[in-house]
């Protein structure tokens, strides 16, 4: 079994990717939300003491602030002041906001999703996935004096993979409330914008919950722990996930992610306690229960470990990237066909996911079909989310063109 960490908010551009959304990994990382509409969740009970263990954990190598999150810089104050405010004082804050940082192309979604920015971060790099974004679009609405109401979008999952983490993919996006003094005039009064970060969003139709700054912090401080986890870098990952949990204790991903920190640094009785602690709050979570499963087989407790993977199965009978397993074993074995039909019942699944493109071209230039080879290494191309898998995709299609084994 591989643990799911409920990892990140970290959404792709349609162009790139049209049904992701933002994750974690098998570990299960990252819980799907579950909660519908706009209702506010009852206040959960506090976790019991003693499910931190900083005795396990040295000190990152750079400390984790909260407070730089949401902090302007100073060259988004000069932004502000120079673009923002002037446009402003003719079409009103919130649409000032939204044509001076996106119509007007000053800012892009980025394709390389491999970390989360704070606010600062997104406006230098003029990039980020859609938790960046929303941070820093936040950033701006505070200094303008606009409410901010930030959103979890209720979708389908969407995953992504990082060799034995497995990530579930959320989506958020921000809705901007005037009749605030904006230099002593009321702007926009009674009237709200929505700005999401993936093109092409039937934004009337999105089924929502909100949630307060201090959750998107602590879904912040989740992705990079989960970023963290993917690099091998346990002790900052612990860093990051301490300081979600201080942000929003009842953030339950985040009590996912720490049991997946515990398994990679070997404590697998300090990883069932902090699972024990999610599953109690979200019973029906398929990714506590399959992390759960992996941290009482790890101590030896089988019959213990079967009933919550039995569990699992039970809540989630299609296991994501399952058949792309198979298909990888029957590449390994040389059943090229066998693996091809394995990966396009993947594709079945999740059609705009660049690895099971990559591994259907692969099964195909083994049978030899070079056209259809090409065909989805332009899509594994297309779909892909970091400027490493751009390079290697493309470096593939290059090779397949002067007839080269990829």
């Amino acid at each position: 079994m591989t643990p799911v960490a409920d990892r990140r908010i970290a959404c792709r551009p349609q162009e790139v990717a049209r049904r992701a959304r933002g994750g974690l990994k098998a570990l299960w990382l990252a819980a799907a939300v579950l909660l519908a509409g706009c209702a506010s969740p009852p206040s959960p009970p506090a976790a019991p003491a003693g499910l931190l263990a900083d005795h396990l954990f040295q000190a990152p190598a750079q400390p984790v602030d909260p407070a730089r999150v949401f902090a302007v810089s100073a060259a988004m104050r000069s932004y502000l002041q120079e673009h923002i405010e002037p446009l402003a004082r003719r079409v009103g804050a919130q649409r000032a906001l939204l044509d001076a940082l996106y119509t007007r192309g000053q800012l892009k979604l980025d394709y390389d999703t491999t970390r989360t920015r704070n606010a600062a971060e997104a406006f230098d790099a003029r990039s980020g996935n859609c938790l960046s974004l929303l941070i820093m679009t936040g950033a701006f609405a505070r200094e303008l004096g606009l409410r901010a109401q930030y959103r979890v979008v209720l979708s389908e999952e969407a995953w992504d993979r990082a060799d034995d983490l497995h990530f579930f993919i959320g989506h958020v996006n921000i809705r901007l409330w005037g009749g605030a003094q904006y230099r002593g005039q009321l702007v926009d009064a009674g009237e709200s914008l929505v700005i999401d970060f993936l093109p092409g969003q039937n934004l009337a139709r999105q089924r929502v919950h909100e949630i307060d700054e201090a959750r998107v912090l602590a879904m912040y401080m989740n992705n990079r722990a989960a970023e963290s986890l993917a690099a091998a870098q346990i002790d900052e990952a612990y860093a990051w996930l301490r300081a979600a949990l201080q942000a929003d204790a009842s953030y339950h991903a985040a009590w996912n992610t720490l049991g997946v920190i515990y398994l990679r640094r070997g404590a697998p009785r300090e990883a069932e306690a902090a699972l024990r602690w999610a599953h109690a709050q979200e019973a029906d979570n398929p990714h506590v229960l399959g992390n759960l499963g992996i941290a009482l087989q790890r101590q030896g407790r089988e019959a213990e470990a079967e009933r919550a993977f039995a569990e699992q199965r039970r809540l989630q009978p299609v296991q994501p990237f399952a058949l792309f397993r198979e298909g990888l074993r029957a590449m390994r074995e040389g059943q090229y066909a066998v693996a091809r039909r394995l990966f396009e019942r993947e594709i079945g699944q999740a059609p705009d996911y660049h690895e099971f493109h990559y591994w259907l071209a692969q099964a195909h230039a083994h049978l030899g079909n070079g056209e259809d080879a090409r065909r989805h290494l332009e899509l594994a191309l297309a779909n892909s989310t970091t400027k490493a898998q751009q390079g290697l995709y493309a470096g593939k299609l290059e090779r397949l063109k002067a007839a080269k084994p990829l």
